[in-house]
């Protein structure tokens, strides 16, 4: 699977980002790698997707399972990179 990011450029999926981001986020190891191969297998049928749908699925995993690492990423995003 490719991911198209914001600027255009394609790349392979990387589970492993999914991963990182959680963990730095203050999520759980087991449970960063539990939900990014859920959010790999959701999205696996497309063979190209955007960072956009990559982060959706993951805010919603992650919002039902861990509100409190949800809420560290939302404010890292709004902090770092003005997302809202």
């Amino acid at each position: 699977m490719r991911v198209r990011k914001r600027d255009g450029i394609e790349e392979d999926f990387i589970r492993e980002k999914i991963v990182v981001a959680i963990v730095k986020a203050g999520g759980r190891a087991d449970l960063a790698r539990t939900l990014s191969q859920e959010v790999e297998d959701s999205l696996s049928r497309n063979s190209a997707v955007t960072t956009d749908q990559i982060r959706t699925e993951v805010f919603n995993r992650l919002k039902s399972k861990d509100a409190k690492t949800y809420s560290s990423w939302i404010e890292y995003d709004r902090q770092t990179k003005n997302r809202k």
